[in-house]
């Protein structure tokens, strides 16, 4: 456990935390502590910005789906991306669960269920 960061006297629990991207190896990646570290921070961001851009890629999606010259090659290249974007999301919901369950030790769990993304 850690001293809580805003001085209330409490303290947060260090936990496993599922990063955001994979090692060179495609292994899955994890960062222990208790969430206001720097890797932290990043992988906030990082996952901010995966987000945002399958909001993007949803709007792109409505676009192309009911416009009649898009196409088949261009819906295809829309379905490898939208794929990319399911596997980030999916990768982000994953660790959120596990967070929010509070699960130490959960890696050999998540280590499973990454195999979706692969």
């Amino acid at each position: 456990m850690t001293e809580d960061p805003g001085g209330r006297g409490g303290s947060r629990p260090e936990t496993l935390r599922l990063l955001p991207w994979s090692s060179p190896e495609g292994k899955a990646c994890y960062v222990s502590g208790d969430g206001t570290g720097y890797v932290s921070r990043l992988a906030d961001e990082m996952e901010a910005v995966q987000l945002s851009m399958c909001v993007e890629l949803l709007g792109h999606a409505d676009d192309m789906i009911t416009d009649r010259d898009t196409t088949g090659d261009q819906l295809r290249f829309l379905a490898a991306r939208m794929a990319e974007s399911l596997r980030d999301v999916h990768r982000i919901a994953l660790s959120r669960g596990l967070r929010l369950l509070g699960q130490d030790g959960a890696a050999s769990d998540c280590e499973e269920r990454e195999s979706i993304d692969r």
